[in-house]
């Protein structure tokens, strides 16, 4: 009888554990693109979403035009206005600090040699995943 009540003790104390386990595991990561529906930028971004979708279940990923009035709004919230073609929000932010110290903005086109220098942004593709990667430990 002993034996019997301490195997469904130990059993419910099993059970109990790993609910609570899963309970307290992390929520994924949002990551909300707000772009402008038009080849450049979608080729601009590719990249980044290529990246992206190999983070299944750490990363959700919302994607926002960002000419419509749902697009305008969320970028006039985050104090933006003007013709912004890229707007990047990781948790409802836009700035972040690179590891050199330096704040970065995911608002524009990404740097790379392609951009046109009146279009660059100051961040890469390699910038939100270093700091989704660095978020997701």
């Amino acid at each position: 009888m002993n034996t019997r009540r301490n195997f469904i003790l130990a059993a419910l104390c099993s059970a109990l554990t790993c609910i609570a386990g899963q309970s307290h595991s992390a929520p994924p990561l949002t990551v909300e693109i707000f772009a402008m529906p038009h080849p450049p930028v979608r080729a601009a971004l590719q990249p980044l979403r290529d990246w992206l979708a190999k983070q299944v279940g750490r990363i959700q990923v919302r994607e926002v035009d960002i000419e419509s009035p749902e697009g305008v709004k969320r970028m006039q919230a985050a104090g933006l206005s003007g013709h912004i073609p890229v707007l990047i929000m990781i948790d409802g932010q836009y700035n972040f600090r690179r590891q050199d110290g330096r704040q970065v903005a995911f608002v524009n086109f990404p740097n790379t040699p392609d951009t046109p220098a009146g279009a660059r942004g100051e961040w890469t593709t390699t910038d939100v995943q270093t700091v989704l990667s660095g978020l997701m430990k």
